[in-house]
């Protein structure tokens, strides 16, 4: 079932601002919204879109902020829940794009909990074309545009770490370590999406997570440093 759209009222509810701000950013063409009929309509989608994208913007006080806000809604989380070793490659054997796709995908089937790989590999396509989820940092988030509610038995989280890197993002460099979130619902998608912007705005993460040696490891250090996260 599709989520209703918002007006002035139930977004600034939602995003926890007043409704004149709501409409400043809106009529600056800050904030995605149409005007129906003199009134101001936001579609779910696009603002779910939209703090997808702020998310890599904010800083981590900010990031809290946010996973506190979804938490008030009891969306999934925390991410050690999400993360299994079977859902673990060190190393990543994937040379492609498409590869690192495909490989992922499959990671995220070893749980039991993903019942479709090919409808998954078509939307987190699909996601890449519209926008690449490559960062700067030599990470990459895949995702699908929207959750795939329907062949999901729960959240899911993998994880591929590849020792040579691969180009995935155009020009933003070789891409070393590889996400696929896999959430059951929008909120839960923001709140993980917080969560794990939020660990790896930690400087020793990454270096961390790369001195791995196998899934066990991997995971280890993966919870480690969610547990240290602020609450």
């Amino acid at each position: 079932m599709s989520q209703p759209d918002f007006d002035l009222a139930s977004l600034a509810v939602y995003l926890h601002i007043t409704p004149q701000q709501v409409e400043k950013l809106a009529s600056r063409g800050k904030l995605p919204g149409r005007r129906v009929q003199g009134k101001w309509v936001f579609s779910f989608a696009e603002i779910h879109h939209w703090m997808e994208e702020r998310m890599g913007l904010l800083e981590e006080s900010e990031l809290q902020k946010v996973e506190e806000r979804l938490q008030e809604a009891e969306s999934e989380s925390p991410l050690a829940r999400m993360l299994r070793e079977e859902s673990i490659a060190i190393p990543l054997r994937a040379k492609t794009k498409r590869s690192v796709i495909e490989e992922m995908v499959g990671l995220a089937a070893e749980t039991g909990m993903l019942w479709d790989t090919d409808r998954m590999e078509e939307a987190i396509r699909a996601r890449e074309e519209l926008q690449s989820t490559a960062m700067p940092n030599g990470v990459a988030i895949l995702h699908p545009r929207r959750p795939l509610t329907a062949i999901l038995g729960e959240p899911l989280l993998a994880l591929g770490m590849s020792s040579q890197g691969i180009p995935f993002g155009g020009r933003r460099g070789l891409t070393y370590t590889f996400l696929l979130l896999a959430s059951t619902d929008d909120r839960g998608h923001l709140h993980a999406l917080a969560r794990l912007s939020r660990i790896l705005q930690d400087d020793d993460f990454l270096p961390a997570l790369r001195e791995a040696t196998n899934a066990a490891e991997a995971k280890v250090v993966f919870d480690k440093f969610e547990s240290q996260l602020p609450s």
